[in-house]
């Protein structure tokens, strides 16, 4: 389906200057009639002239304004962040009541719609998902994509990679994957409702290589203080830059999400088009022809 539109819109507000046409003459002409035959017997309502002039500005301004018809928009110039997150798919994660509007859904269910209504504000983010149990995998590689994100989400579910909790895997997998990434600035949002009690990699390891390649990572736990390490996950915000949050239902999840996108705000994405036309030129000629009859038709009077 073809699209058209006008790349600098601000350019029509000119357009009022139109009026001067109508109303700003550039020289007064004082003329003495001696004899009423000197009038013409109808006055024309339109002044061609100036309607002609009307009409080359206007065509000047559309092509000022720059028309281009187009398939499809499409994002570049993507100057965001690489956020991987890394979501706990062990056992506990199953357990329902997290939220008391939707009390029969498990904590790990609520966690995937917040983090697909989370990814949709992040216009300009490389966008990947890391998932840990007794080990740990990269379920979504780094993508702009965010509506495969969405979609690849529901596929995941509790247990996927065991029923432990391999927090230092699960980090060393979003490193992993960030390594691939080409932006400066690189995030890993770790959300977890446990200990660490499995895996090759310690997470002193993972925090070390994270300092080392200057990635922050932000940590949520999940439910009450006493479910989790909440000390450890205060110590792994602090020693590379970020911030821990506590999230014991629903609702301070989705607060956390909201705070998150202050503390990582997503660029502004700029826009490509797939099969662009420019059009400025038909604009062009048409003002050029028009300019051409007029000179002509001055050039006979």
């Amino acid at each position: 389906m073809s699209h058209f539109e006008f790349e600098h819109l601000s350019f029509f507000a000119l357009l009022p200057l139109v009026i001067c046409f109508y109303k700003c003459p550039s020289v007064i002409k004082k003329t003495i009639f001696p004899h009423t035959r000197f009038f013409g017997k109808r006055t024309s309502l339109i002044n061609k002239e100036k309607l002609l002039n009307s009409l080359i500005f206007t065509l000047l301004l559309s092509a000022l304004a720059k028309p281009v018809s187009y398939d499809a928009k499409i994002a570049n110039n993507r100057k965001g962040r690489d956020l991987v997150f890394v979501l706990d798919t062990s056992g506990s994660m199953n357990e329902s009541g997290y939220s008391k509007e939707e009390n029969d859904l498990g904590k790990f269910d609520i966690l995937k719609n917040l983090i697909g209504a989370f990814i949709t504000k992040r216009h300009d983010d490389n966008v990947g998902v890391c998932v840990f149990g007794t080990f740990a995998f990269c379920s979504v590689p780094l993508t702009y994509d965010t509506e495969a994100v969405r979609f690849l989400l529901r596929f995941l579910e509790v247990g996927i990679a065991g029923e432990s909790t391999a927090i230092g895997d699960g980090l060393w997998s979003a490193l992993d994957s960030l390594a691939k990434g080409d932006a400066k600035e690189k995030v890993i949002l770790l959300l977890t409702d446990g200990y660490q009690n499995s895996g090759a990699h310690s997470i002193a390891q993972a925090v070390e290589r994270a300092k080392k390649t200057k990635t922050k990572i932000y940590t949520v736990g999940i439910g009450e203080k006493s479910d989790y390490d909440a000390n450890l996950l205060d110590k792994i915000a602090q020693q590379t830059h970020a911030k821990s949050f506590q999230a014991k239902n629903a609702k301070e999840l989705e607060a956390v999400y909201e705070e998150l996108d202050t503390l990582e705000p997503s660029p502004i994405r700029s826009q490509g088009y797939l099969n662009r036309h420019e059009l400025f030129t038909f604009a062009l000629a048409a003002a050029f022809l028009l300019l051409l009859f007029l000179l002509h038709k001055k050039a006979r009077t």
